[in-house]
């Protein structure tokens, strides 16, 4: 991989704009199969929404996507191809829920049973488990409800299935963790869809055997490395893409110091870079409809880094959700593999991120450590390192971890704006899965079916 800065132009049949693990995952196939391309990046790295960093003394951080789970084959796949191992993801000994009262309430398994509106939550999630079933992911706009599910939020919903105050708290810190948005922010049927598409409400909310089950030892940029490595000159980092022109002849795709011209192109950006290109004709309704409906989530990631993972002494997993007024959503354990320091990882997600970007970057740290203090004991509020990820303010993402649908964009502009090509365009990113939509492992295919797509026009 190089950075290039004088302007010329590079010919070659396929263009893929994003470095991602869409992107890759596009330059992979294309690359497998003898195809000439060359794919543009406008950060200095690949991966994305997926971003591994090694701090001074050696501890491997993942700021964005991390995990694996045994039905995201596509992912384990591809990591198995370039060596890139996992190992489980900690979860022994007593999870913790931390409620608005000061209750502290420890529990194994998926919840505790007799916890603040637990019964509640579980008839509700029933019920979209059994919604959700006859969702179709392939072409959702046939899904029998599918205009009536679109056009109410997740929290229109919630309210009409239950009165229980406590069970909509747990709904909406679900929502929260899985779309970084607030319930009544998001479309009822895209959540239905995204349950589709992982197998079940289960898979997306659970470690072992669901979506939080492993990580990689290399961190979860390691496969993405592996790939830009493979594919080598044809990655050009530093690229940030400002026009596309395309008409039957082809594409030309524009940077400040390149002109790429190709048969077809591959756009494999969140919904909001795409609207940051400028395109020659401009977008049809349908997709720039499509676009418009789908907003970031609002997310922030932070680790605390301490000598060992002491908790663990004490009968504590570092697993936690908390329902206070604090900050932090949710905590997870996330120490190396071997134990060599003890790591805890805690989200800020929706309405809770806009109150904590506000705040200054003392407070902030102030404010996280209490709530990983009130899940670990009082030494956690000491530890050796501390870093945050403020998803919204990164350039290039400006959220995280996926777009997320509002009421009406499927259902005005999902058939012909989802992933329709348009012209030589193809679309990929998580966004356009069928399965693990949000999920590196959607990415990874949504690459693939582009590519394919592709490959196909060009033979």
């Amino acid at each position: 991989m190089e950075r290039r800065s004088a302007q010329h132009l590079v010919e070659s049949e396929v263009v893929v704009v994003g470095g991602g693990y869409a992107g890759l995952a596009a330059g992979l196939r294309l690359h497998d199969n003898d195809a000439d391309f060359t794919l543009v990046e406008a950060a200095d790295r690949v991966g994305g929404r997926v971003l591994t960093e090694t701090r001074a003394d050696g501890v491997t951080l993942d700021h964005g996507g991390q995990w694996v789970g045994p039905t995201q084959t596509r992912l384990l796949e591809l990591a198995s191809r370039f060596g890139c191992r996992t190992f489980p993801t900690w979860e022994t000994g007593s999870h913790i829920e931390v409620w608005h009262d000061g209750g502290r309430i420890p529990y194994t398994g998926a919840a505790p049973s007799d916890g603040p509106g637990i019964l509640e939550y579980v008839r509700v999630t029933g019920i979209l488990d059994e919604l959700a079933r006859t969702v179709d992911t392939e072409r959702p706009w046939r899904t029998a409800r599918f205009a009536e599910w679109d056009a109410r939020t997740a929290h229109s919903f919630f309210r009409s299935r239950t009165d229980a105050t406590d069970a909509r708290r747990r709904l909406a810190l679900a929502v929260e963790g899985l779309w970084c948005a607030e319930p009544h922010e998001i479309s009822l049927f895209h959540v239905l869809f995204c349950i589709a598409a992982a197998g079940g409400f289960e898979q997306l909310m659970e470690t072992r055997g669901c979506a939080q089950d492993s990580r990689f030892t290399t961190g979860a940029a390691g496969p993405a490395r592996a790939v830009a490595a493979l594919l080598g000159e044809r990655v050009r980092l530093g690229e940030q893409v400002n026009a596309i022109e395309y008409d039957t002849a082809g594409v030309r795709v524009r940077t400040r110091s390149v002109l790429l011209r190709a048969r077809r192109a591959i756009v494999a950006l969140p919904p909001h870079a795409v609207r940051a290109i400028r395109f020659t004709p401009p977008l049809p309704d349908s997709r720039d409809g499509w676009l418009s409906h789908s907003p970031m989530g609002r997310v922030a990631k932070i680790h605390a880094v301490y000598d060992t993972p002491f908790w663990r002494k004490s009968g504590l997993s570092g697993v936690a959700t908390l329902y206070d007024n604090g900050p932090v959503g949710v905590v997870f354990d996330n120490s190396p593999d071997d134990g060599s320091c003890g790591i805890l990882v805690g989200f800020v997600y929706g309405d809770r991120l806009d109150r904590f970007s506000a705040l200054d970057e003392g407070r902030r740290r102030a404010a996280v450590l209490e709530s990983f203090a009130a899940v670990a004991g009082t030494r956690a509020g000491r530890p050796r390192d501390y870093t945050e990820k403020i998803w919204t303010q990164d350039p290039f993402a400006q959220g995280g971890y996926e777009a997320y649908m509002t009421p009406g964009g499927w259902s005005r502009y999902g058939e012909r704006g989802w992933r329709e090509p348009t012209g030589n365009l193809h679309w990929a990113g998580t966004e356009t899965a069928t399965e693990w939509n949000g999920y590196i492992d959607g990415a990874v295919s949504s690459g693939y079916r582009a590519a394919d797509d592709v490959l196909a026009s060009l033979r």
